[in-house]
């Protein structure tokens, strides 16, 4: 141990300082620190390899013995110092003057954490004990995987166990000794399976072989290959050991004499005294092997540490922000402190309206949504005007015949032009309010949202902010329908302006005069598909022609004139519509909701019979904001331990 020491003096005692600062601040309660867990098949010795490692002994026995993690942190004091030994689980902290005790302790809070018998908790007890004799390490003894319940367990205490184990082990942070005994079959060990789960290429994992003395005959020379790292890889290899049996315990052999016979046990073994001489066996050579492992692991995770240090002060400062500091005792900055974060919110929503940056801190956009909801509406309107063209054409001479006066052939018939017209826009109007409605509740949960950022952890101002929003939206709609019902009662008196309207019909005309000619595929070929194309092109022009003599035999002249000025107008009504529905859904479920937002809820904090129910905070927001001001300081404190270091 003394050479063991010597390396911690001189190499590593730097690095585990900084860990075991880290640790004493609770960092650990936001992001995992680097730490080695035991883990191995149910008596595999695990707990007397951490017992050999601490110098105390931990339960033992047949069965589940460690049934609850116990993380054993060890820390090294001077020579001369006295021995020091405190336990620690849930709310309860004692500390143990004899090492002796310590076996009880464990016990009582295993009994305490998953009760009496056989049960098993996730629950971590923690042991720490500083002492000259002791490296500075941590270890984390969990419970032995088992595949049969016994009586008075769990049908299901496996998969427990399983489950509990993967929570530690699959960290990256976190090296795996898996313990296994010589007498079995390695590569059958539920252990190590679980291990190259999470850490396949071995990176992370270090195995430990128990119970030599107990191998059988002539098959000493596998477990040399196994050890040799011969049989199934890993990086950081295998160790082997030889911990007090249960025989030993009974006549009372120290710690101090078994490491003394176990190093003699293999020194002197036929097969394993090259496994000695090569450093692979025995306590104390395991003990340096793991500091020197576990060293390398920190320093490898020091920059991944740093990085989730900062995103969890990140993280944090953002989380504080959103509770703020809570309400001041003094009545007029209670005052002040309502109005401000009333002030705050009504700004932001006035900011919603015209897509400022908000202060509360989320990202609410309400431009997207009505881009969308507009642009639907729009395609809406181009789908209509379409059916509208097809419609034309086939109900024009219906029209005529129902409609026509006295007018003489070639002359416009005003009044079919004018109803159909109106039966087209009569059409348009509930599709419409229907857009109104869809878009005025988009808004008011976009506002609902703002305002249960806004006032995070003061369920009375969300509230009465949720009544508000409700009692505006259903007055801002009723508004905006009433216009929108004016807006198409006004469309149905046909105008436009004359240049506006005689631009639209030009364009028609010449829409339908178009015969768009079918392009040669290849200069070559032109001869060759000539007659082709004349042909297509001329069955364009006839199937033209033949629609345009429709309208002009039968003293229907005015047939084809009236379905390109009916075309011609709906073009200038469906984009007036296509401008005035969001303009006047926008100003009022937006722009005039808002305002009335900010009035009404400027005017409610002039209440002062309910203004401490205004600031009637949640009943676990004090506590909340307090961890979260606990967890800024210690991560804080981390952060200056590592730009120290």
């Amino acid at each position: 141990m003394n050479t063991l020491n010597q390396q911690y003096e001189e190499k590593v005692r730097p690095c585990i300082d900084l860990i075991d600062s880290l640790r004493s601040l609770g960092v650990e309660k936001d992001l995992a620190l680097p730490a080695i867990a035991v883990i191995g098949d149910q008596s595999s010795g695990k707990s007397s390899v951490l017992e050999a490692l601490s110098g105390v002994a931990l339960p033992r026995g047949s069965g589940i013995v460690t049934r609850c993690p116990l993380e054993l942190k060890m820390k090294r004091k001077k020579e001369g110092e006295e021995w020091y030994g405190k336990i620690s689980y849930q709310d309860f902290e004692e500390e143990i003057d004899d090492p002796a005790d310590v076996e009880k302790k464990i016990r009582q809070a295993q009994d305490e954490i998953a009760g009496l018998g056989v049960g098993i908790s996730d629950e971590l007890i923690s042991l720490e004990i500083a002492s000259p004799d002791v490296p500075d390490l941590t270890l984390i003894d969990l419970p032995g995987i088992t595949r049969v319940a016994v009586k008075g367990q769990d049908a299901n205490i496996g998969d427990r166990i399983k489950s509990m184990i993967q929570k530690f082990i699959r960290r990256q942070e976190t090296i795996s000794l898996v313990v296994v005994p010589c007498n079995v079959d390695i590569a059958t060990t539920e252990a190590l399976k679980m291990a190259q789960e999470v850490d396949p290429e071995g990176e992370r994992t270090l195995g430990i072989l128990t119970k030599p003395d107990l191998v059988d005959r002539g098959t000493e020379e596998n477990v040399v290959e196994i050890v040799n790292n011969e049989v199934i890889h890993l990086k950081k290899g295998y160790m082997i050991v030889k911990c007090r049996g249960q025989k030993e315990i009974t006549e009372e052999v120290s710690l101090t004499e078994a490491i003394e016979k176990e190093k003699t046990f293999f020194s002197d073994h036929v097969f394993f005294h090259s496994l000695y001489n090569d450093g692979h066996a025995t306590i104390p050579k395991l003990a340096e092997k793991l500091t020197l492992e576990l060293v390398h692991h920190i320093e490898k995770s020091l920059p991944r540490l740093e990085e989730q240090i900062e995103e969890k002060l990140a993280e944090t400062q953002a989380q504080l922000e959103r509770y703020g500091n809570g309400p001041p005792s003094d009545t007029a900055e209670r005052i002040y402190y309502l109005l401000d974060k009333v002030t705050a919110f009504t700004h932001d929503a006035i900011n919603l309206t015209t897509g400022e940056e908000l202060k509360c801190g989320d990202r609410l956009n309400v431009f997207s949504m009505l881009r969308k909801e507009f642009g639907k509406w729009n395609n809406h309107l181009l789908l209509s005007g379409e059916k509208f063209n097809k419609k034309i054409e086939k109900e024009v001479e219906e029209y005529e015949a129902t409609y026509r006066g006295r007018e003489l052939p070639g002359f416009i018939n005003y009044k079919t032009f004018e109803t159909m017209v109106k039966d087209q826009i009569k059409q348009l109007e509930e599709p419409a309010v229907k857009k109104l409605k869809d878009v005025g509740d988009a808004v008011r949960k976009v506002f609902i949202q703002l305002a249960q950022s806004s006032f995070i952890g003061f369920p009375n101002l969300v509230k009465i902010a949720k009544a508000k929003i409700e009692a505006i939206k259903q007055e801002k709609e009723s508004a905006a329908e009433s216009m929108l019902r004016t807006q198409f009662k006004m469309e149905l008196i046909v105008y436009s302006q004359d240049r506006t309207y005689s631009s639209s019909l030009s364009e028609c005309k010449r829409e339908e005069e178009e015969v768009v000619p079918v392009p040669f595929e290849d200069e070559e070929d032109e001869e060759d598909e000539e007659d082709e194309e004349d042909e297509e092109y001329r069955e364009n022009n006839k199937e033209h022609q033949q629609r345009s003599l429709v309208y002009s035999t039968d003293n229907h002249a005015t047939l084809q004139e009236l379905m390109l000025h009916l075309k011609s107008y709906y073009k200038i009504a469906s984009q007036r519509l296509a401008d005035q529905i969001p303009l006047v859904i926008r100003y009022q479920m937006l722009q005039e909701s808002a305002v009335a937002l900010e009035r009404e809820m400027l005017l409610m904090i002039q209440d002062k019979e309910n203004f401490e129910l205004y600031l009637r905070e949640d009943c676990d927001i004090g506590t909340q904001r307090a961890a979260l001001q606990s967890r800024l300081k210690r991560l804080m404190k981390a952060r200056t331990y590592l730009v120290e270091f």
